[in-house]
């Protein structure tokens, strides 16, 4: 085994090298003779502590074998690219499909088009005649079916026609006169033609890399879609994944784009975005629930407490994040800014294991933050075996600067540097990138190198859905989720922004935000401002409370005045209610290319009113969501919304169980206690019963329903069995056995109800604000009447004045494990014609005014019913009262029609 190996040894390190490099394959008796051997021949005279670090290194054969070799295996079956792979059980495989069907591909010297669809299609022009078939970080799957299309190919001219559009293009360099494209559609009044080159105006936006400084908008990008009914995508650039790393473009006049043919058909666009780029990955349902984070420096004792403390106070969470500080910082041996590191700092976190096992009790994983641009220097635990794996010569101590370009670095970096905190105390990274997009080679950004391994390696046993938390690199970058928004501002410009920004993304398959909720940075303190915040985080892909380590910017609700922590923990709860709700179109929405948010435009694309309310967004199919983005007003205590609500069905707001005609405009006025979040006819929202469930988001052990009648509906509530005990991430091999699904349906014309439910659990059913209990109400399990055993009651939903029917329906663990329940209604039910006069009420003694102006007020109300709405209103409208005074009573008054016929 000597044989070969040199006398010469340069350093310690380079000795250890050596040893390891020769030992892949030997025993561990052998590694020990080995070092035995080589001592006597090292002039350095190694210690028996070196020895035995050889040893416990070399030991493992997986790990050195991989790191000696210094870079990724490969495997790459024909047509199709895996990578990077690992030898060690290819937990790094990456699966491509990068090469289009030949038959899909009309080119010429210096030109390629590949027509992936009847409406996308790929453009190329390479000055040397050489095409890219790798896959980039944007387009992993390009062999679509093949579509029905024609080609004229003239000696000067190319025509490419299929049913939605007709290329042409002039076979020189592209150009706006010479590659043009016409469509078989007219969203534009001028029907213009897309122009190689030429802005598109009418894009309808995408994401950013980051919010960090904004104070208000900015730029976010094109997305794929338009109002002109096409779009361009830039792909000319972005890395590409080569064989078992990653690569750049090559040099030279190349370009590389895809246009979206769609038209107004939106949500195909995206499903062929999908398709091209990878579909958004399921999250672990505990991801779904509250995040605790705060830039300060806690010890591990103090943390525990706190999260100890949100527990008495039932105020749950499910996912615990410590910032920087975890790591040395300030230490007399740190040589930098503190703000990477990779040891543990032993004065705040004495103890991580015991931290790490303390979290975990609490059904709470946890995240650590990575600042990795300092790279390694020499005080960090993990140096001298860095070091090694990179052949790294430390006689000066110099440092192991970061190098994600380096593929020998890079698995030196997760599987060594990052694998020994992962065992000591954390479940996945938040990559705490900020240094921009270059590395030493060209075209490869170090923030897509980050989020790709990172996210492979954190799912690397395939039984656990991975997770990292890390800014947008691109388009493609769905595929990693979840986005770290950056360090928000803390204003009323900022919050104004979040919504748009969350739901534009949409529009680029971006579809897991995470923002700083209450704002992070600068700013003052302002309550109302952090409650409406945390308000819209519940309504937000991700909540995750966010402060600075400002002594005055903490997030814990109890700190700030008692309306607003009331309302802030109410709401806090209310997310993990919703979380069967969330994980379910976590689920169908990976399944399905559907993101949570989505723009108004999506569904109502011909609609001018729904891209005239940027704001405004869908969450998930049963929920129709207007962010209250501007502070009350202090005469009446509402704040205000303009909102749109499309045609076709009434609304109900679920917090103060309003009912709303549609296909209107209109401006809503809500306390500190509501939001406008409105449920239309035909939806079924699910809910955990609990009134404030534990932490961890395991699967509930009842339900609730929230039912619109009005039109047909269908729901379903998804689980995974390996969430019963709150393991969360833990799969079977077979999806077919570790998911279940209760599927709910309601059909309008009978009024029936059926519940096809998998096991004994106990259902509440609320159909909201239908407010009396009908007179031939039947309920029955698996045909067996229990009308009597089931608790029928009128209650209101949360803190709402407007009764609701609620069903409640529990079943003895005696009898079979999933039951078929039926709740009739009788014909055709209709959402209840709601009084406006008790919330009128209630507004009103809240307005800080005179009391004359108020009884003026409640008189006009009072007599609607006898003189009519349009005196009423006439009314009011002669009052000449301040702005905001009158227009609350106006919108209770003019909600339902229905209103004005009974008047």
């Amino acid at each position: 085994m000597l044989v070969g190996m040199s006398p010469d040894f340069r350093s310690t390190r380079h000795w250890l090298l050596t040893i390891c490099s020769y030992s892949v394959n030997c025993s561990l008796g052998q590694r020990l003779l080995m070092c035995k051997a080589v001592a006597r021949y090292n002039p350095l005279n190694p210690s028996q502590d070196q020895m035995i670090t050889v040893m416990a290194i070399a030991s493992s054969a997986a790990v050195v074998g991989d790191l000696v070799a210094g870079q990724f295996a490969q495997t790459m079956p024909a047509g199709d690219s895996h990578t990077p792979a690992n030898t060690t059980g290819h937990y790094m495989d990456f699966h491509t499909r990068p090469q289009a069907k030949p038959e899909a591909i009309v080119s010429g010297p210096n030109h390629r088009f590949t027509i992936l669809s009847d409406r996308l299609i790929r453009y190329e022009w390479a000055h040397d005649g050489q095409f890219e078939d790798r896959a980039s970080t944007f387009a992993i799957n390009r062999q679509f079916e093949i579509p029905d299309f024609s080609v004229v190919d003239g000696e000067l001219e190319l025509e490419i026609i299929t049913d939605h559009f007709h290329l042409i293009y002039d076979k020189k360099r592209f150009s706006p006169a010479g590659f043009v494209v016409n469509f078989g559609f007219r969203h534009t009044l001028w029907g213009a033609p897309w122009r190689y080159g030429e802005v598109e105006e009418l894009n309808l936006g995408g994401t950013a890399r980051t919010l960090d400084l904004c104070d208000g908008r900015c730029d976010m990008g094109p997305g794929v879609i338009s109002k002109a009914g096409y779009a361009s995508l830039d792909d000319s650039s972005s890395m590409l994944f080569d064989g078992g790393f990653v690569a750049g473009r090559r040099p030279g006049d190349r370009v590389d784009g895809y246009l979206f043919c769609y038209g107004h058909d939106y949500k195909a666009a995206i499903k062929a975005f999908y398709e091209l780029s990878g579909k958004q990955p399921k999250l672990p349902r505990y991801s779904l629930g509250n995040w605790w984070s705060r830039y300060y420096a806690y010890h591990q004792d103090e943390y525990i407490q706190l999260m100890d403390e949100f527990r008495t106070r039932d105020i749950p969470l499910s996912v615990a994040v410590v910032d920087m500080d975890w790591h040395l910082v300030s230490d007399k041996r740190v040589p930098h800014s503190g703000w990477g590191g990779y040891t543990w700092d032993d004065k705040l976190f004495p103890d991580p294991k015991r931290f790490r096992r303390a979290l975990h009790e609490r059904n709470l994983k946890v995240t650590l933050n990575d600042h990795p641009h300092n790279g390694v220097h020499s005080h960090e635990d993990s140096y001298e075996e860095m070091a090694l794996a990179l052949d790294i010569d430390t006689r000066d101590r110099k440092p192991i600067l970061f190098d994600p370009a380096n593929a020998a670095f890079m698995k030196a970096y997760l599987e060594i540097l990052h694998r020994n905190i992962e065992k000591v105390a954390c479940d996945f990274w938040w990559i705490d990138w900020q240094q921009g997009s270059y590395s030493k080679l060209p075209g490869l950004d170090p923030l897509w190198l980050l989020n790709h391994f990172h996210y492979l390696d954190n799912g690397r046993d395939k039984e656990t859905i991975p997770l990292i938390f890390s800014r947008y690199a691109g388009p493609g970058s769905h595929r990693y989720p979840v986005g770290f928004s950056g360090d928000t501002v803390v204003t009323w410009a900022s919050l104004a922004f979040q919504p748009e920004f969350t739901a534009t993304a949409s529009n680029v398959g971006y579809g897991w935000w995470s923002h700083d909720i209450g704002g992070h940075i600068f700013g003052g303190r302002d309550d109302e401002l952090v409650t409406r915040w945390v308000q819209l985080g519940v309504f937000s892909p991700i909540f995750r409370l966010h402060s600075s380590d400002s002594k005055w910017n903490s997030k814990e609700p109890w700190l700030y005045r008692s309306e607003c922590g009331k309302v802030m923990s109410e709401f806090m709860r209310l997310r993990h209610r919703m979380v069967p709700f969330l994980y379910t179109q976590n689920v169908l929405g990976s399944e399905q290319d559907e993101p949570l948010v989505q723009p108004m435009y999506w569904s109502h694309p011909d609609m001018e009113a729904a891209y005239e309310f940027q704001n405004q967004y869908t969450f998930g199919p049963s929920l129709l969501v207007a962010p209250i983005v501007q502070p009350r007003n202090p005469v009446t205590n509402l704040a205000a919304v303009k909102a749109w609500l499309p045609p076709g069905k009434r609304y109900v707001d679920v917090f103060t169980g309003t009912v709303y005609d549609g296909d209107r405009e209109i401006v809503f006025y809500r306390r500190l206690s509501e939001y406008p979040v409105l449920a239309p006819e035909g939806s079924i929202t699910v809910l955990d019963e609990a009134a404030a469930p534990a932490n961890g988001c395991a699967d509930p052990d009842a339900f609730e329903a929230i039912v619109v009648v009005g039109q047909d509906a269908k729901s379903s509530n998804i689980e995974s069995v390996a969430d019963d005990d709150d393991t969360n991430t833990r799969f079977s091999s077979s999806s077919t056995t570790c998911q279940r699904e209760t599927v709910i349906r309601f059909d309008q014309a009978t009024g029936t109800l059926i519940a096809e439910l998998n096991d004994a659990r106990s259902w509440n059913f609320t159909f909201l604000s239908l407010d009396s209990i009908p007179s031939d109400l039947r309920i029955s399990d698996d045909g067996v009447d229990i009308t009597s055993t089931a608790t029928v009651t009128l209650e209101p939903l949360f803190e709402s004045q407007t009764q609701s029917l609620r069903i409640s329906c529990s079943f003895p663990t005696s009898t079979p494990a999933k039951h078929n329940l039926t709740i009739t209604l009788g014909p055709d039910p209709q959402l209840g014609v709601v009084d406006p006069q008790p919330r009128l009420e209630q507004m009103i003694m809240d307005f800080q005014i005179d009391f004359a102006i108020k009884d003026r007020l409640w008189d006009a109300i009072k007599k609607m019913r006898e003189k009519g709405l349009s005196s009423c209103l006439g009314t009011l409208m002669a009052f000449g009262l301040k702005e905001g005074i009158v227009e609350p009573v106006l919108e209770m008054l003019v909600a339902d029609r229905r209103l004005f016929l009974s008047a």
